[in-house]
């Protein structure tokens, strides 16, 4: 299964799934590289390449695990995403 692939709704799902183990764990040295590599494979390119060092940042460090860093990646590709403008010229 490629989670590049899945669609938004499904994404949405998984990220909320990802950030409960995420706060649920206690073993934060098996999740953190974990999520990283997930987080990277969910989001294609130098985004999401960026919030998997972010997301196994965030799960390393102890008390930061309340963060829920998939979904708020969801919500910067999905929700607050700059759509570009077409422009016709005629």
């Amino acid at each position: 299964m490629k989670l590049e692939n899945l669609s938004k709704n499904k994404k949405l799902i998984l990220s909320i799934i990802f950030d409960a183990i995420g706060m649920l764990t206690i073993f934060d040295i098996i999740w953190a590289p974990a999520s990283g590599y997930l987080m990277s494979k969910m989001y294609k390119g130098t985004r999401g390449k960026i919030a998997g060092i972010v997301s196994f940042i965030e799960e390393i460090i102890p008390g930061f695990d309340i963060i829920p860093t998939f979904t708020i990646m969801w919500f910067l590709t999905y929700v607050f995403q700059k759509q570009e403008k077409t422009v016709e010229v005629s």
